[in-house]
């Protein structure tokens, strides 16, 4: 037997869908692939023996929803015996899923509850607050803890608000805002200078109460810049995703993939060839939320 031939290690993490669906079903969210369906150990195991060998150092399970996965435990254990760190995101509020995923925190390195601002609630038609999420980051023993919240229409005061619930608390606070695509836009009766400026104000609102990164402004100016003018930009980002039928792909939004049922040279060959997909504002945004 051959041995494979080792894959440049440019891949250092890799998003996991442990399902096809999800309940919560935002209105506004930026999967690409949706399908009845949990993620399958025999396929999840191999998924791993092939993330380890491109190099891979950590895994997050995504949605659909983590914690409706009937293995979750078995999920994450597995991925320590093949060495690899495991972080959650997850959106759970009802108390068995919470209280599942507190009888596991221990074992990740970070945990992330999305939360979304009223004006995001409204739009999306979830449930997701601050408020709730805080419940769930308390709940849950992880070393590392992060709120990601996803922002829209946020006045004033409700920025002020949000810093006054999460001041004193020892969280990580990652911040999105909604993504549109034209058609959403259209209904929400926006043209797309309003859509980014509201954008711009939403952000400035929470920049009176959190300190903005410099990574962060680059980020919004380069999705305006996508937004108004697309341009011809190869994605070369060293995070792999993995859909929960096991398509490995280097972006949830690639229009190419490989199973990972597929021998390890065809798997190596497309690792190893140029990358080929052009960055948009969707796949930019769902790479760095997922950072």
């Amino acid at each position: 037997m051959t041995a494979a031939k080792p894959v440049p290690a440019r891949f250092t993490q890799a998003l996991v869908s442990t399902a096809g669906h999800c309940k919560i079903a935002c209105g506004f969210c930026l999967r690409p692939d949706r399908a009845p369906g949990y993620l399958e150990i025999p396929t999840y195991t191999r998924t791993l023996s092939r993330l380890k060998e491109a190099g891979v150092e950590g895994v997050c399970l995504t949605g659909g929803e983590p914690a409706h996965h009937p293995q979750l435990r078995d999920l994450i254990r597995l991925a320590h015996q093949f060495g690899l760190a495991v972080s959650v995101v997850t959106s759970a509020r009802a108390e068995a899923d919470v209280a599942g995923l507190a009888r596991i925190g221990h074992l990740l390195a970070n945990l992330t509850v999305s939360a979304d601002s009223a004006g995001a609630m409204r739009l999306g038609r979830t449930t997701r607050s601050v408020k709730t999420a805080l419940a769930t980051l308390q709940a849950v023993p992880a070393p590392a803890k992060v709120l990601h919240l996803t922002y829209w229409d946020v006045s004033d005061t409700e920025a002020r608000a949000v810093y006054t619930a999460l001041r004193d608390v020892e969280v990580e606070v990652q911040l999105s805002p909604v993504m549109l695509d034209t058609a959403a836009q259209a209904n929400a009766g926006l043209s797309l200078d309003a859509y980014v400026q509201r954008q711009r104000d939403d952000t400035e609102h929470l920049a009176h109460y959190f300190a903005l990164s410099p990574r962060f402004r680059k980020h919004l100016t380069a999705l305006h810049a996508l937004l108004f003018q697309p341009e011809s930009r190869v994605c070369r980002s060293d995070l792999l995703y993995v859909s929960a039928n096991g398509c490995l792909r280097r972006c949830p939004y690639g229009t190419t993939g490989v199973s990972v049922q597929a021998p390890r040279s065809v798997i190596h060959d497309y690792l190893a060839a140029p990358p080929g997909d052009q960055v948009t504002p969707d796949c930019a945004a769902i790479c760095r939320a997922a950072r």
